[in-house]
């Protein structure tokens, strides 16, 4: 019995050194710990404070978030960088019918067509609509170098605010044409503003005076459209004319200069303002 009991003695002060030397090495761990960390505050605080960062500057509004203006002045149509787009021959026809007035189209309105002998190809305001979003919504727009005006098939000059925001949908958009042709002019719902007015004929005299005015048709001369805007005058107004029509040349109307042509192969007018837009974008660095 005291042979076993010497025996769980020198096994007891075995595990008593193991543990010693064990907290021993924690320690000394932790004290090269602090040490360091004492070395390196003294470091930093030898070094002095952090130099002070400079007041943050109040930068102006970016020039792409200023909101675009119409210009409302000869002088100021005459002069800067804009370009004017005519949207010529438009099928803006109101008509009523039993469920009011109506702007006549050939979707909805082809068995009139048929009793007036009418070519239902002549009734495509859709068109228009396709137009406008593709004008109003591209950053030229957007950055205020776009000013939009409408000449209907009717000799009726419409005037687009840059501002304005075209219904998606092309039955609140054909709503929203015979509200205009009725009132004239259509004011913002929150506020004075103006976003579509008819104006006075002819259109020439809403353009800017002695500035290129460019027609554009499947029969003109073709161009590439990214060179040919680096020939252009790059800080005067520019007109470009485009067709609102489904066949046709009123692309082409007595007041162009020159004509163009924007591919070899005929295009939607949306997609041929598409292919413009984008060379005056890339041109003027606008993203």
């Amino acid at each position: 019995m005291a042979t076993i009991g010497a025996k769980r003695a020198r096994d007891a002060d075995d595990s008593d050194g193991n543990a010693s030397g064990g907290n021993n090495d924690a320690g000394a761990g932790a004290g090269a710990s602090a040490g360091a960390g004492a070395g390196a505050g003294a470091g930093a605080a030898g070094a002095g404070p952090a130099p002070a960062l400079p007041a943050a500057e109040v930068l102006p509004l970016p020039e792409q978030r200023r909101p675009p203006k119409i210009p409302k002045t000869r002088d100021s149509r005459d002069r800067g960088r804009r370009v004017f787009v005519v949207l010529e021959e438009a099928n803006l026809e109101v008509i009523k019918t039993n469920r009011g007035f109506q702007l006549l189209n050939s979707d909805d309105h082809l068995g009139l067509h048929r009793r007036l002998k009418k070519d239902p190809r002549d009734s495509r305001p859709d068109i228009l609509h396709q137009m406008l979003l593709m004008l109003l919504d591209s950053p030229l727009n957007k950055r205020g170098l776009l000013q939009i005006y409408i000449r209907t098939k009717k000799n009726v000059v419409i005037e687009v605010s840059p501002h304005i925001r075209i219904p998606r949908t092309f039955k609140r958009f054909a709503g929203l044409m015979v509200q205009l042709m009725h009132k004239l002019k259509i004011r913002a719902a929150d506020g004075p503003k103006t976003l579509l007015k008819i104006v006075k004929n002819p259109v020439t005299r809403h353009l800017p005076t002695n500035c290129r005015v460019i027609g554009t048709s499947v029969a003109g001369t073709l161009v590439d459209t990214h060179d040919f805007v680096k020939t252009l005058p790059q800080n005067d107004p520019l007109v470009f004319i485009f067709g609102a029509v489904a066949h046709g040349n009123a692309g082409a109307p007595a007041y162009a200069e020159e004509t163009i042509a924007v591919s070899e192969h005929p295009l939607s007018g949306a997609y041929a303002l598409g292919r413009l837009l984008n060379a005056f974008e890339r041109c003027w660095g606008i993203l």
